[in-house]
Formats: C-alpha cells, sequence, structure tokens
C-alpha cells in the first residue's frame, strides 16, 4: 500500500471523527454530562490531530491542538459547556472539517476565520468568557496547559505546532521549581497491535526530568500459558520534572486509549521514598536488537525498561514456536480465543464502492438469469412437478437471498446527511439572525448509499427554506406568543418497502394569499384560477418562483424548491407539503430504499407489458358497472367503499389507444399519488407480481414521459416500469407532450 492509499484511508477515517464529534457536541448542547460523550469528543480531534501529524498537515494539526486543549479542559471540568461555549465549538467543528477538507482536495480555508476561531479557543481555555456571555468557567489549575505550548518533538524531528519567539526566554527565564508525580503505566495488547512499544514511551518520559521505575512482572504466566499478544508487564515510576501534568501525559498521547495509565503528585511532593530517584542512562543503541537485552534486575531504572522491550522479544520468540509447534501453542490459542471472538464481533472493512457496483450488477444479470430459465422450465413442463422445477424454486429463494444481502452491504444509516444540515442550520440561522434549534430523529434508517448521497442537495434547500421563510424572526415569534428559538425537526422511518423523510418547522406556514399572489404576478396561474389549499401549496415548487422580496445570499433567485422536486422525481420519489397558518409546516419525502431492484406488478396495457411499483399499489379490484360513474365529458369515477376515486384509462394516458377502453372488461390498481391523494389505474390483466431489475432508460435510451424506468422479464422481453405519479398528474390536466408520448418513440 503506498502513501497515497494511506492518507486516503485516513481522510476516510476523519469523516468518521467528524461525524462523531458533531454528533457528539450537539448532545452536550442538549444537556447531556455523560463523561463518555466528553471524552467521544475529545478523542475524536485528538485521532484527527494525530494522523494529520504523520502527514505533516500543519494548519489541521494546529488547529485541533488548539481545538483538543479547549476540550481537555471541559474533560477535566475546568470548563463548563455551556451554550455559549458549545457555540464556539460547533464553529470549530465546522472550520475542522474545512480544514479536512482543505487538505484532502488542495484547497484552502480562510485565515481570518480560523485566525477568530483560534483566539476564542484559546480564549475558553485561559478561563476568559466567551464573547457576549459570562464567565465560562473558574480559573484552571496553575498545572493546566496553554493553548500554545509545543507538544515534544519525536525522533523524526517533527513539530506539529510551529513555535513562536515566545517560547525561548533565553538566560532572563529562570527554571520552574520541581515537582515529583507518581505515575503508573499498564499497557494492553491493543498498544502493541498497533505498533507501539512501551520502552520508547518510558525513553521520552524520562526526557522530561529524573526518573526512578520499578516493573511488575508477577503477572507474566508459564511460556505454554503465555497469550503472544497479551501484555503482562507493568510499571510504577517516580518522576522529577518542571513539566506540567498535562506535559506527561502528551507523551502517552498517542497511546492513551490503549494503555491503563495514572498521574498523580506525590504526596509530599518527593516522591515514594522506595523508589530512589536515579537518572535513566538511555542509549538508543540499545533498542537495536531486542532479544540480546537481557532483564538481568527490575531494581534498577535501566533493567526495568530493558524488561520493556523484552516483552516484545518474548512475545515474538511465543509466536515463532507456535507456528513450529501445534501442541505448545494450544494452550496460547485457547485463552486468546475469547478475546479474538470479541475483537471480531464488531469487525468492518473497506470496499471500493465500484466493486460493490458491479457486485450489484452482477446480482441483478444472475435474478434475470434466474428468471429466464424459471419461464423456460414452466412453458415446458404442464404438471409443475419436475425435480428441476423444485430445484429451481430453491434457485429462486437463494437468489433472492443473496440479492437482499448484496443489497444490505449498500445499505447505510441516514446519520451523516441528518448531521450535515445542523451546520447548514447554524450558519444560516447566523446569516439572517435567527435562533433555530434542529432535531433529528430516526438517523439509524438505512437506505441504499446511491440514495443516501443524492436526497443530500434537495435536503438542503428544504432546509435553507425553512430557515429563511418558514421560522419567524425572535421579534415576531414572541409576539405570537411563541418561543424565541425555532424548532426544525428532521426524521426518518420506513414505511411499505420505502423511506419517509419529514422537515418539519413551528414557523408561520404557508402564507397562501401571498403564494396566490406571487403566482399571479409571475405569470404561473391565471388571476380567477380557482385552486385548493393543496395546489396553492404546491405552487412553491414552480420553476423561478419565490415570495422573498428581495435577493440575497440565501435566496430570492427562484431556485430551490424546484429543484427539490426535480431530485427527488428523478430518485422515483415523490413530496407532499402539510401546512397550516401560525403552526408551521411538514414537507414530506416518499423515496425507494434502493434504485437497483423493485418488486413490481406486471400488467398489460394495450398489448404492452408495463410493471407498476408494488409500493404505490394500495388494492387491485374487478370494477363492475355499477360503480362506474360518468364525470363531465371524458372523466369517470369508480365507487369504492361509499367514496369516489377517479378512474385513469393508463392505455389512454400513454397513447397505446385513441380511445378509452371499458373499465368493466379491465383490472383496477388503486395508487397513492404524489399529492397524498387516490387514484384508480385502470389496466388490462395482471400477469404477476415479480421482482424486477432496474435499469435506467434515460442512459440506454432517453426520457420518455409516464415512464420511470425498465427491466427484462422472465422471457427476455424489456418492460417498461411505470411513472404512476407521472401518470397520475396527466390525468389532472397536465398532459404528456405528445411528441414525447410512448407510442411517438416507438
Amino acid at each position: 500500500m503506498d502513501m497515497n492509499e494511506i492518507k486516503e484511508i485516513f481522510f476516510q477515517e476523519c469523516e468518521e471523527q467528524l461525524a462523531e464529534l458533531e454528533s457528539g457536541l450537539l448532545k452536550l448542547n442538549d444537556g447531556d454530562r455523560d463523561p463518555e460523550t466528553v471524552n467521544a469528543v475529545f478523542r475524536a480531534v485528538h485521532s484527527i490531530k494525530g494522523g494529520a501529524g504523520a502527514f505533516g498537515l500543519d494548519d489541521l494539526v494546529s488547529f485541533a491542538h488548539v481545538f483538543e486543549t479547549t476540550l481537555d479542559c471541559v474533560r477535566s471540568n475546568k470548563l463548563e459547556p455551556t451554550q455559549d461555549v458549545l457555540k464556539v465549538m460547533l464553529k470549530s467543528a465546522d472550520v475542522l472539517a474545512d480544514l479536512v477538507g482543505a487538505s484532502r482536495d488542495g484547497g484552502s480555508v480562510e485565515e481570518g476565520r480560523t485566525r477568530t476561531l483560534v483566539k476564542e479557543l484559546e480564549a475558553l481555555a485561559n478561563g476568559e468568557a466567551p464573547s457576549g456571555a459570562e464567565a465560562a468557567k473558574p480559573a484552571p489549575k496553575a498545572a493546566a496547559p496553554k493553548a500554545e505550548t509545543p507538544k515534544p518533538t519525536d525522533d523524526s524531528g517533527f513539530q506539529p505546532i510551529p513555535f513562536t519567539f515566545d517560547d525561548f526566554g533565553g538566560d532572563e527565564e529562570q527554571a520552574a521549581d520541581q515537582t515529583t508525580f507518581e505515575i503508573t503505566f499498564k499497557p494492553r495488547r491493543e498498544l502493541y497491535a498497533k505498533g507501539n512499544e512501551a520502552a520508547l514511551l518510558l525513553r521520552d518520559l524520562s526526557r522530561l526530568g529524573e526518573m526512578s521505575i520499578a516493573c511488575d512482572a508477577d503477572t507474566v504466566p508459564a511460556l505454554d500459558a503465555m497469550d503472544p499478544e497479551a501484555a503482562y508487564f507493568s510499571w510504577k515510576i517516580a518522576l522529577k520534572t518542571d513539566k506540567s501534568e498535562a506535559d506527561i501525559r502528551a507523551v502517552f498521547e498517542f497511546a492513551e486509549w490503549d494503555c491503563d495509565l495514572d498521574v498523580k503528585l506525590a504526596e509530599d511532593g518527593r516522591g515514594d521514598d522506595e523508589l530512589p530517584m536515579i537518572p535513566v542512562p538511555f542509549d538508543l543503541s540499545a533498542f537495536d536488537d531486542a532479544e540480546e537485552v537481557a532483564p538481568a534486575t527490575i531494581d534498577d531504572a535501566s533493567a526495568a525498561v530493558a524488561a520493556a522491550e523484552t516483552a516484545s522479544a518474548v512475545a515474538k520468540t511465543v509466536a515463532a514456536r507456535a507456528e513450529k509447534k501445534e501442541a505448545a501453542a494450544a494452550p496460547a490459542a485457547q485463552a486468546a480465543a475469547p478475546a479474538a471472538a470479541n475483537a471480531a464481533a464488531g469487525q468492518t472493512i473497506r470496499v471500493d464502492l465500484d466493486r460493490v457496483d458491479r457486485l450489484i450488477n452482477l446480482v441483478g444479470e444472475l435474478v434475470i438469469n434466474q428468471a429466464m430459465l424459471s419461464q423456460s422450465v414452466i412453458e415446458n413442463d404442464n404438471n409443475g412437478v419436475s425435480s428441476i422445477n423444485m430445484g429451481l424454486e430453491e434457485l429462486q429463494q437463494l437468489t433472492r437471498e443473496i440479492q437482499d444481502s448484496v443489497m444490505a452491504i449498500r445499505a447505510q444509516p441516514v446519520k451523516p446527511v441528518f448531521q450535515r444540515m445542523s451546520r447548514i442550520v447554524r450558519e444560516v440561522a447566523d446569516m439572517v439572525g435567527k435562533q433555530i434549534r434542529l432535531i433529528t430523529e430516526g438517523e439509524n434508517t438505512e437506505v441504499d448509499k446511491t440514495v443516501i448521497d443524492k436526497i443530500a442537495e434537495p435536503l438542503t434547500h428544504m432546509i435553507r427554506n425553512a430557515v429563511d421563510h418558514g421560522i419567524e424572526s425572535p421579534e415576531k415569534r414572541e409576539a405570537a406568543g411563541k418561543d424565541p428559538e425555532g424548532t426544525i425537526k428532521l426524521s426518518a422511518k420506513h414505511r411499505s418497502g420505502r423511506i419517509l423523510i419529514e422537515l418539519q418547522d413551528d414557523g408561520g406556514g404557508i402564507n397562501r394569499e401571498r403564494v396566490k399572489q406571487k403566482a399571479i404576478d409571475n405569470d404561473l396561474i391565471s388571476p380567477d384560477a380557482n385552486l385548493s389549499d393543496e395546489e396553492i401549496d404546491n405552487l412553491i415548487f414552480a420553476p423561478g418562483f419565490s415570495t422573498a422580496d428581495q435577493i440575497s445570499d440565501i435566496s430570492g433567485r427562484g431556485v430551490g424548491m424546484d429543484v427539490v422536486k426535480r431530485s427527488i422525481q428523478a430518485l422515483g420519489g415523490r413530496i407532499s407539503i402539510s401546512s397550516r397558518p401560525g403552526q408551521g409546516s411538514v414537507f414530506t419525502m416518499s423515496l425507494p430504499l434502493t434504485l437497483a431492484v423493485l418488486d413490481g406488478m406486471v400488467v398489460t396495457v394495450a398489448g404492452q407489458t408495463l410493471v407498476v411499483p408494488l409500493t404505490a399499489i394500495v388494492e387491485t379490484l374487478q370494477p363492475e358497472a355499477s360503480a362506474i360513474h360518468s364525470f363531465g365529458a371524458n372523466q369517470r369515477l369508480i365507487s369504492i367503499r361509499n367514496s369516489f376515486c377517479p378512474l385513469v384509462d393508463v392505455g389512454r394516458i400513454l397513447n397505446f389507444r385513441a380511445t378509452q377502453a371499458n373499465p368493466v372488461e379491465g383490472v383496477a390498481l388503486l395508487v397513492e399519488s404524489e399529492g397524498g391523494g387516490q387514484r384508480a389505474l385502470m389496466v388490462d390483466a395482471i400477469q404477476g407480481q415479480r421482482q424486477v431489475v432496474i435499469k435506467s432508460l434515460e442512459a440506454n435510451y432517453t426520457h420518455v414521459p409516464g415512464i420511470a424506468a425498465a427491466t427484462i422479464l422472465g422471457d427476455g422481453r424489456v418492460a417498461l416500469i411505470l411513472d404512476v405519479d407521472a401518470v397520475v398528474a396527466a390525468s389532472r390536466g397536465q398532459s404528456l407532450r405528445p411528441e414525447m408520448s410512448l407510442a411517438a418513440t416507438g
């Protein structure tokens, strides 16, 4: 693996750490004070800083260091995470994300923006109140590190934080009084698994002052019972130094989560009398060959450090013997089995998305070929009880299980997209001077990754629209008896094989009179048009429509909600609006769980074979003559359980036939359309229900109104997948263009 591949893995991990960071900060903002939440936030920034340092990303390291220092004050209860403090930290998380993006893509982040946040973070770490707020915390202890304190360099000479001239005090600066710390250090197996060495950590620790050390080897088992990957040694250390506790912990910063570490001041300030202060004479050449280091005694410091290196050598020796002698290795393998099982339980692998897409395409072809084979056998086996037929049924079931499993690989939670929206809410709310809180629900709802990638843009437009237009200003909300802080709720859930994403705000709702007047002014509707509330609400999706009086960075150009509708329809979804004046609005997006396969009803219309998505069908029924009623010149209604539903002839809408068919001779499919209303689609016959593989019609031919995509049936024929919403819209008077009708395209 070359450096570029390793770097790409680092940036992928950064995305995960940034998501963890924002999630934790939002929990803190909601009042969560669980120490583990604080630790998770700190670990996220700490991990990004550590990885960035390995690649020499100085700007990212510098900012992450200051951010980490302030978070450490929260972790040690020196800084109270108030709303004002968390506002600064959320902005810092945004800048950290931008710095990661700039490091990955080769861009840059505005220096003034970074500098301002660095000053705010340093002020918080030093006990100063954030701008416009009261003091956020008590004065920090004298041992608290300053944000500009540089970390010790490692052997490579890499310095994460650039020094300033203030770091060099010259002869005028006097050495501080030295203090003795008692340190207990016990590595875990993860420390060695990640390539860390206890001996090198102890060596770096000795550079901070005079150190004495004792090694505890009592837990080392017999050789035949030793786990070659375990850690058995621990050390008790007395360190006399003029450095702070933070400087000591900095030595272990890349191993802090893989060891048990306790650092405390000696009770009398001088350390344990049983541990005489013996300077440790470190010689790097002593670590060139681990097997030659002999732990003669563990009383003095030199031998104790040698014992640390010997631990690694012993582990390697046992591992080598285990490969040669299975009998000798059996006890060790038995001891390691439970830990290995636990480690494997939550393991994941990173797979290139193109490989997954290719696998899905191959499974799709497998489904098609299985359907063709089944069709061929059915046509040649009248009794349907042959062994071949039974084997094909098992193959069909197995194919379905394989397909479901492969699709599950692409399924991902919507959490990353939802977390991205919280940043947009903060930024837009600051721009318009509003107080808005975002609440998310159902973040772990899973959907195909392709759908996740494509819903980010429409969600962004909807969020910006809700902040700018939906939520009133704090003054207007108070005048209306509302909380000055507005609320936007973003939720996701599964329903009937689809995913529903709802965006709800508690704003003023849609001003229908204003929307209608704007539509008239823009020549979108005639002045005498008689529109229902639903039709007026849907005017905001018209191209070029905007109720903004002035063009701003947020809105006013008439680009936004029409993009939302087109994007959602391109995904095979639909969007609906529910608004109550003075109480807010709810936008509901209904999307397919995957863009690769769907369960459909295969029907016949005027000699053509079509597939109707099963998720759109409420029920099927055989119309009776007494249930059919004429309405107007060409409209017909069907009576269903004491209610009337418009009857839509699919063959007539798609220009398959010139006249309407007799409903009594066909089958009606009751479907739910985009606006939430129901229509009865009339087809000639139903062939059956099947799972079909979706093939893009636009990619292989061109867009055909009324048709969403295509598929290949078991007999090898191409069948078209019906766009239910387009057909229903056409039945309302929005006729399909004749030149692009299905009949015209052949």
